[in-house]
């Protein structure tokens, strides 16, 4: 099979691992200077880095041929798809070539099961491999690792790979039961588990190798960071299929709490089921709403940066799931108007978070502010924040809400003004880009 066919079959067939990031990666040295690629500041998958660039990368399989038969996968056992493989020396080259024209800043590689777990992986390191120690390549690497792999073979994968991710799939162990029978759960969390304490150890050591460096040189050079980054620097994600599946939101999340605080994951990512040639009638015949995967979203951010914990997202959810109409502060903020109105001037810091249309860093902005002069109106104006989200929960030195959350259509006066809200956005960022491609002119 000639090759441009089979990137084109195993690029198709890496669309749905949605898992791939490359925040928190640092550059690696190189011998004498003269390396191929960068992994400073560069995300992936045509993912948006934190200062508003896109990034992108070669996002393949090793082959879609695979010993499983997951009835949620296109690539299972069973499923009438056309088939590649490609040679180790085959992405080496293809990652270069990519990356020799600009068109990629890094690797996402993954693959079906070959044979074996072990042989697999094998494969999946041995590119690795190739690309760090042959041809000095220090641009972004990710590997998709196989729980059933051996534990040496996850430890050689962190040498060469920025960031290692293994899939959970499903949120229980009945749900894998069900639709994918040879894959373990605990496997599953033994091969976490490995990759988060030898994410641990490697960091132990370098701070204390940074130590006794400081210790050991004067002056400036003491602030210099150690340049030789550790084992998988960008630490390890999954990724959940949502709606494959009868787990609830609150099935979703409590999963994705306890991942992140029992293995130190950097994301969890959230896929909606997508419908598949030839599938099982025990799966669902249509995708769930796109809007139930931005949601778990915004819940997972909540969990991670607004300190709210997994229950508390969906408990007020008699069916456990979240609210499509609204986001999941705004809807926990009505479940529990009896916490509101917030004194923004004298609030602790873990309360204004909990404030609708309030982010962490408007929350610091308003913080540091009411040091120095009483907050008004204006100063959320200033901010940019949704005015109709916030005030009705807040008071400020000429704002009190006055019965407002007393109010039976405060719920529809809220939908009601983020529907506005939103089609302004949109309609405000249709002008500024028209502008920025005019203003190239």
């Amino acid at each position: 099979m000639q090759l441009i066919r089979k990137l084109s079959i195993l690029a198709d067939a890496a669309k749905y691992d949605a898992s791939c990031a490359s925040s928190g990666v640092k550059g690696r040295d190189s011998r004498g200077g003269r390396g191929i690629g960068s992994a400073e500041g560069s995300g992936i998958c045509h993912s948006y880095t934190p200062d508003g660039r896109c990034v992108s990368l070669l996002k393949i399989l090793l082959t879609n041929f695979c010993v499983y038969d997951c009835q949620y996968c296109i690539n299972r056992k069973s499923s009438n798809v056309q088939r590649a493989r490609f040679a180790v020396q085959e992405v080496v080259d293809l990652t270069l070539d990519f990356y020799r024209r600009n068109l990629i800043e890094g690797l996402f590689l993954s693959s079906g099961i070959i044979q074996s777990a072990d042989y697999t992986m094998e494969q999946l390191v041995q590119v690795a491999r190739d690309l760090r120690e042959v041809h000095d390549f220090r641009g972004y690497i990710h590997l998709k690792t196989i729980p059933e792999a051996s534990s040496d073979l996850l430890a050689e994968a962190g040498r060469f790979a920025d960031r290692l991710s293994i899939n959970i799939e499903l949120p229980t162990e009945q749900g894998l039961e069900a639709f994918a029978p040879e894959k373990s759960l605990p496997s599953i969390h033994r091969s976490m588990d490995d990759v988060a304490q030898r994410v641990k150890a490697h960091d132990e050591e370098r701070r204390l190798a940074q130590q006794r460096r400081v210790r050991s040189l004067p002056g400036a050079r003491r602030a210099q960071p150690l340049a030789v980054p550790g084992f998988a620097p960008a630490g390890q994600s999954t990724q959940m299929i949502v709606g494959a599946d009868r787990s609830s939101d609150s099935d979703i999340l409590t999963t994705s709490s306890a991942l992140y605080g029992g293995y130190r994951l950097r994301r969890v990512y959230y896929s909606a089921y997508s419908p598949i040639p030839d599938a099982s009638s025990t799966l669902p015949p249509v995708a769930p709403p796109m809007v139930r995967e931005h949601r778990l979203y915004q819940a997972d951010w909540l969990m991670r940066f607004y300190g709210f914990a997994a229950t508390e997202v969906t408990e007020h959810q008699p069916d456990g799931m979240l609210d499509l109409e609204l986001d999941p502060k705004l809807a926990w903020a009505l479940a529990h108007r009896h916490w509101f109105p917030v004194r923004i001037a004298t609030a602790p810091r873990e309360m204004l978070l909990r404030i609708p249309g309030l982010g962490v860093k408007s929350v610091d902005l308003l913080i540091a502010a009411r040091r120095v002069r009483p907050l008004r109106t204006d100063d959320l104006r200033r901010l940019r924040v949704s005015l109709p989200k916030v005030l009705p929960f807040v008071e400020l030195a000429d704002h009190h809400p006055r019965g407002q959350l007393d109010d039976a259509d405060l719920r529809a006066r809220l939908l009601q003004s983020t529907r506005i809200g939103s089609v302004q956005q949109r309609h405000a960022g249709f002008a500024w880009q028209e502008r920025e491609q005019l203003a190239l002119f």
